[in-house]
C-alpha cells in the first residue's frame, strides 16, 4: 500500500472545500490529518478513550468553523492543532471543576484586598497605564486587547491587518519596553 503525501497546499484545499459542506472533502481532511491530531489529543490527554472522543469533537468544530479558516502562509495544519490543543485543554479545565463542600468555605478568607493594597494597587494601575502611553498607539492597543480584553493574537493580528508572527513581535517587544518602564 503506498500513502500519498498530502501537502499543506492541498490541506488548505480541503479545509476550503469543507467551508463549503464538501463531504468528500471533509472525509479526506480526517483521512489525511486524524493520526496527527490524534497524537496532539493524546499528548494533552493522556488518556485513549477521552483522545479519541475529542477527536470526533475536535472534527465536529472543524466541520462547523472551517468558513473561519483564513488562507495565509501559515501552515493549515497549524491551524487543525490548534483547533485540536484548545479543546483538549477546555475539556482538562471542566474535568478539573470540582465543588468544595460549604461547611470548607467559613475558613475561606475574603479574597477582597484591603484598604492598603487597593492604595497599592491603585498606584500601580496608573504607573502601567502611563508606561502604556510610552508605546505606540497600535502596539499599546495590541497589548490591552491581549492582556487586559484576552483577545487572542490571531484577532489582534487579523483586527490589526499584520502576520500572527508580527503581532507576536509587537506583544513581545512593547512587554519588554513595559517592564523597562516599570523598573524605572
Amino acid at each position: 500500500m503506498t500513502t500519498i503525501q498530502t501537502t499543506p497546499h492541498d490541506i488548505t484545499k480541503l479545509i476550503v472545500r469543507v467551508s463549503l459542506r464538501d463531504r468528500a472533502a471533509f472525509d479526506k481532511l480526517y483521512r489525511n490529518t486524524s493520526g496527527k491530531l490524534f497524537g496532539v489529543c493524546l499528548r494533552v490527554l493522556s488518556d485513549r478513550a477521552e483522545a479519541e472522543e475529542a477527536l470526533q469533537e475536535v472534527y465536529v468544530k472543524i466541520w462547523t468553523k472551517a468558513d473561519r479558516f483564513a488562507v495565509s502562509d501559515l501552515s493549515p495544519i497549524s491551524w487543525l492543532v490548534a483547533i485540536a490543543r484548545n479543546h483538549c485543554i477546555d475539556r482538562l479545565r471542566t474535568r478539573r471543576q470540582k465543588t468544595t463542600d460549604i461547611a470548607a468555605a467559613i475558613d475561606v478568607a475574603d479574597p477582597n484586598p484591603g484598604p492598603e493594597a487597593l492604595a497599592v494597587a491603585g498606584g500601580e494601575r496608573e504607573r502601567i497605564h502611563s508606561c502604556l502611553e510610552e508605546l505606540d498607539d497600535d502596539r499599546a492597543a495590541a497589548v490591552r486587547g491581549a492582556y487586559l480584553s484576552g483577545d487572542s493574537y490571531v484577532d489582534l493580528a487579523e483586527r490589526f491587518s499584520v502576520p500572527l508572527n508580527t503581532m507576536r513581535t509587537w506583544l513581545r517587544r512593547s512587554l519588554m519596553k513595559l517592564r523597562e518602564c516599570l523598573e524605572r
